[in-house]
This record gives C-alpha cells, sequence and structure tokens, in this order.
C-alpha cells in the first residue's frame, strides 16, 4: 500500500511539473525543470519573470511585473532563484527588482512589492500618481512567516526568519530573526558560539 501511495505521489508530482513546465516555459523570461505552479493564479508580464528550477508556487498567486503605468514605460525584473517554496494567495509587484534567493519559503498571504504609490499631490488620486521603485532582495534560505508584507527597498541577507504578521522595510543581516509592525531584529546567530543570541530592543 505504502508503494503505490508513494508511486501516486511521483506521478503526480510529475503530471504537475510537465503542465507547468508546457505553459509557462515558453512565456516566462526564463523557467526551471521540475517547478510547479498551480492553478488558479494570475500572472502578469511573465517575459520578465526568471524562475528557478524544483520552485513551487502554490495556487491564488497574483505575480505582476509592471512594465507600463501612467504613461511611464519600467524595466522589471522579478528573480525567484531554484528552489523557491511559496504558499497560497502570495502577491508580488514588481516594477524594477524583486529578488527571491535560492531555497527560501513564502508562507501564505504574503506579499512582496518594489513599488511605491505616491500622495503627495493632493489634486491626483494615489492610484493615479507615477509609482517610485526601490529593489528588494530577499537572500538564500530565508523564512517569511504568514500575513508578512516586505516593503519596497528590504533587503534581507541570507537565513533570515520574518515572523509572521511583520511589516518589513530597511537592510538586514544575514541569520536574523526579525518580527513586528513595524518589524526589528529580535535575535541574531552568534557563529563563534553556534547560539541565536537576543537583541535587547
Amino acid at each position: 500500500m505504502i508503494y503505490y501511495q508513494r508511486l501516486w505521489s511521483k506521478s503526480k508530482y510529475a503530471f504537475n511539473a510537465i503542465i507547468s513546465y508546457v505553459r509557462y516555459s515558453v512565456v516566462c523570461k526564463r523557467y526551471g525543470f521540475k517547478t510547479i505552479i498551480l492553478s488558479p493564479l494570475a500572472i502578469v508580464g511573465a517575459k520578465y519573470m526568471s524562475i528557478g528550477k524544483c520552485c513551487f508556487i502554490h495556487k491564488n498567486a497574483r505575480i505582476e511585473a509592471v512594465s507600463f503605468y501612467e504613461n511611464v514605460v519600467y524595466t522589471p525584473n522579478l528573480i525567484m532563484e531554484d528552489g523557491v517554496f511559496i504558499q497560497q494567495n502570495f502577491h508580488c509587484t514588481c516594477a524594477h527588482l524583486v529578488k527571491i534567493g535560492r531555497g527560501t519559503s513564502i508562507t501564505a498571504n504574503v506579499g512582496i512589492f518594489d513599488v511605491i504609490h505616491p500622495y503627495e499631490n493632493i489634486d491626483i488620486n494615489p492610484r493615479n500618481q507615477s509609482i517610485l521603485t526601490k529593489d528588494v532582495i530577499i537572500g538564500e534560505n530565508c523564512m517569511v512567516g504568514m500575513n508578512s508584507v516586505i516593503l519596497p527597498g528590504t533587503i534581507l541577507g541570507k537565513h533570515c526568519v520574518v515572523g509572521a504578521n511583520s511589516v518589513v522595510s530597511g537592510v538586514f543581516d544575514d541569520y536574523s530573526v526579525i518580527v513586528g509592525s513595524p518589524a526589528r531584529v529580535v535575535k541574531k546567530y552568534n557563529k563563534e558560539t553556534r547560539e541565536w543570541i537576543h537583541i535587547k530592543l
């Protein structure tokens, strides 16, 4: 019985990987082998997206590469390196650079954006003002907790952990635990002692 369950699981994985490859490899800038993207989802500007091998994107994702907005041309570059794992209801908007590093896990209901909607001109709806961009770079082997938002200009080092419901903005070193709204570093890894050290706020 266990043998047939494993065989079915492998067959289902292979089927989804093949369907995803046929569907998205022809439209994406780069699309890696053994990557699975589950429907339903919304992808805009796939030709600006590079997705590595062995990635997984769960249902109900909304991924947008914005190349034109309010009469301004943009050059988006959305990169997911090998082994990126994304759970359901992911929302990402990129007008310049969003890079998610190798092996990083994004849990459910997470938003990642490099786009800022200015609001200073009170005579124009913020939605209709020309957008600004600040690059977002997430290092390898990071974990982003449920319901978190990664704001424009954020840079996470490798092996960073973002707690659930966090609003993250800024630059954070490798091996940091980041929580809160606004998010702050609460732990860092000490390579000499091989311990995670609490940071006093």
